[in-house]
């Protein structure tokens, strides 16, 4: 009942897939040029409506000298003005969507800056460039985002845990999970291996369904049941594939390289020891909940609705990133 529960309990508190692929934020730009220029550029994700894309602004001392549009949502500006203390503001034109905002900023030398906003802030400051101090706590709490924006990695870590389901398995789990996708994360990020990004995101989706079949079998004769450490790194080396391509897309910045790297790690590890526990939270109420209740529901039955939904989400994941691996 235990792995029954954890798995439904998971899958309950994670949003639909449509939900996975419209929490893109607005992606906001700004590179230092010569001759005390900045450029900066801004996409709309397209969950965002075309009469509603934003309109972005550096403020006083900057002074803007042209502005272009390309596409439906990317939009591109010149300054003048020196880009440390630049005042960026977002501007609305029908209402918030309650979006992100995902800002990167690129000094001259190389250094990049990258930060995430609420959804309720509408104004940021450039900063000066970073210290090891600063890269340390952007980067894991950028880490920390990737794993609670990540749905396809916290369906996996809830097949991992309906399947492990004793703490001290689901420990010796998790800790192959972190192993591996933490070595492919750090090969992959600082250029020694390259990999598809299309194809290890079709990778991710399929170890999905994987875990979903898995758990709706209930073959404890299997390798999955009887070793779930030996999948779960299996598979993990594709996770972190996958945390490297997301980092790669906010960029890590070139003079504490190794930080970055490490704090963002550490901070999907403190998001998926925050899911975990959460996840073992909600089973725990689950199970005081059904003992009052007077109707009884068989654990197998749970088991096999939480991975009938699991596998349907994961298998749509498969089919879609397929399309685009092939160009479908």
């Amino acid at each position: 009942m235990r792995r029954a529960l954890i798995s439904l309990a998971f899958f309950a508190a994670l949003p639909t897939a449509a939900d996975a692929h419209d929490s893109r934020p607005l992606f906001v730009e700004m590179s230092e040029l010569a001759g005390s220029r900045v450029k900066m550029e801004w996409t709309a994700p397209p969950s965002v409506d075309r009469a509603n894309i934003p309109v972005l602004a550096l403020g006083a001392p900057c002074a803007e000298l042209a502005r272009s549009s390309s596409g439906r949502a990317r939009q591109t500006a010149m300054y003048d003005c020196e880009l440390a203390g630049a005042e960026l503001a977002i501007e609305w034109p029908v209402f918030n969507p309650s979006i992100s905002t995902l800002v990167r900023v690129n000094f001259a030398d190389g250094e990049t800056r990258t930060e995430i906003l609420d959804p309720s802030k509408n104004s940021w400051r450039a900063p000066a460039p970073e210290s090891f101090a600063g890269v340390s706590e952007s980067y894991f709490r950028l880490g920390v985002s990737h794993i609670f924006g990540g749905i396809d990695h916290l369906l996996f870590l809830a097949g991992l845990l309906a399947i492990a389901g004793t703490p001290r398995r689901t420990l010796v789990t998790v800790t192959g999970f972190t192993l591996a996708h933490s070595l492919t994360l750090a090969l992959v990020a600082l250029g020694i291996l390259r990999v598809s990004i299309a194809a290890t995101e079709a990778v991710i989706a399929l170890s999905i369904v994987f875990l979903a079949t898995e758990i709706a079998r209930a073959d404890k004769s299997t390798l999955t049941w009887r070793r779930p450490v030996l999948v779960a790194s299996a598979f993990g080396l594709a996770h972190g594939a996958g945390f490297a391509a997301a980092l790669g897309e906010i960029g890590l910045p070139k003079t504490e390289t190794l930080a970055a790297l490490l704090f963002f790690n550490m901070g999907v590890e403190a998001g998926q020891v925050a899911a975990i526990a959460c996840a073992f939270t909600a089973v725990m109420l689950a199970r005081r909940a059904a003992a009052l209740s007077p109707a009884k529901i068989g654990s197998a039955t749970v088991q096999r609705i939480a991975s009938y939904g699991l596998g349907i989400i994961a298998g749509y994941w498969f089919i879609e990133r397929i399309a685009v691996l092939f160009a479908i």
